[in-house]
This record gives structure tokens, C-alpha cells and sequence, in this order.
């Protein structure tokens, strides 16, 4: 039977379920569900949404560029973010692998997230920010390396929203299982 499961993958967790040869924390800390598997990448420096599924073809869709499911991340940068910035990353940004495609960019109030373990690095004399950044592919560090290319180094990023599913009342590690049907 086919599943579909929404993890809020904690920070510092590597996107795999076989053990770690260094120790480090992976899904198998948090899912305790058999032939289950990530459809897409979250780096083990970023946190939020993550699917996992046991069906092949669900996994493909979700996974593929070719079907541009929208990805809607938080993203803590260092610095203020200018309009022209913000217009830099709306048209799409060069990036050494190629131009993005155009994103959702806008200035986005400090939003009431879990604390992150370990905390962010500040630097006193450089204010942060937060952005809410829509992409439609899913290219290697692609929000990191979009920020950066306009000035704006990310601190800590969270992916909040996959196409139709969402992070929302997900603590940090917890899942919970949603229908298969992709609209």
C-alpha cells in the first residue's frame, strides 16, 4: 500500500536511512517505518520538510524537475535585503551551473520557529534577515548558492512547503502520514 510521509527534519541530520560511518544522526533516528525513502534532498545543514515514501512512481514525481513542484523555504540571511536583491532573485540568478529559473522572493518578518541546536553563528556587527524563497527545481545548494550570488549569505535555512504539503504542527524530528494523492 502506497504511503506518504511528512518529516520536519531536524538540523544536522544526514537524508539517509543506512548508518553513518561517522556517528552522525540520520532518518533512522526519526522514522521507524520500513521501505520507506526520501523523495528529494535536504541538506544535513538545512532543516524542515521532508517526504518520504514507499512508492517508486509517487517518489519520481515529486522528485523530478520536469513536474516543478513549488518549494517554499525560510531562509535566515546576513544582511538586509535590498529591493533590487529581492528583484535579482524574482528574475532568476546566475549561478556557475547556469541561470535559476525565477523564484518567489519577499522580505519576510522573523518568523516564530524551534530554536536550532546549535544555535546560528551571529555576527554583531552584520544584521540578519529572513526571506521566503519559492523555487520550482532543485538544483545541488540552490537557495544557498541563490542567496549568496546576490549578496546575502544564508544562515539557516527551512524548507516549509512541498507543492501541496506543508511543515505546519511538525516539531523538529516529528512525521506524521498524509494521503498519496498529488494534486
Amino acid at each position: 500500500m502506497p504511503r506518504l510521509l511528512l518529516l520536519n527534519k531536524p538540523f544536522d541530520v544526514l537524508t539517509q536511512f543506512s548508518p553513518d560511518s561517522e556517528g552522525r544522526a540520520t532518518l533512522k533516528d526519526f522514522v521507524d517505518v520500513p521501505g520507506v525513502y526520501p523523495a528529494g534532498r535536504l541538506d544535513r545543514d538545512s532543516e524542515g520538510l521532508l517526504l518520504l515514501t514507499n512508492d517508486g512512481a509517487l517518489q519520481a514525481r515529486i522528485a523530478d524537475p520536469r513536474h516543478k513542484l513549488a518549494k517554499t523555504y525560510w531562509v535566515q540571511v546576513e544582511g538586509t535585503p535590498t529591493e533590487e536583491q529581492l528583484r535579482q532573485l524574482r528574475e532568476g540568478v546566475q549561478l556557475k551551473d547556469g541561470p535559476t529559473l525565477p523564484a518567489q522572493a519577499c522580505a519576510l518578518e522573523p518568523p516564530a520557529l524551534w530554536e536550532r541546536n546549535p544555535p546560528v553563528r551571529f555576527r554583531q556587527s552584520i544584521p540578519t534577515a529572513w526571506l521566503e524563497l519559492t523555487i520550482r527545481e532543485g538544483r545541488n545548494r540552490q537557495v544557498r548558492r541563490m542567496t549568496a550570488a546576490v549578496g546575502l549569505p544564508t544562515l539557516r535555512l527551512v524548507r516549509m512547503r512541498i507543492g501541496p504539503w506543508s511543515l505546519e504542527g511538525l516539531a523538529p524530528g516529528e512525521w506524521r502520514e498524509v494521503p498519496t494523492t498529488l494534486a
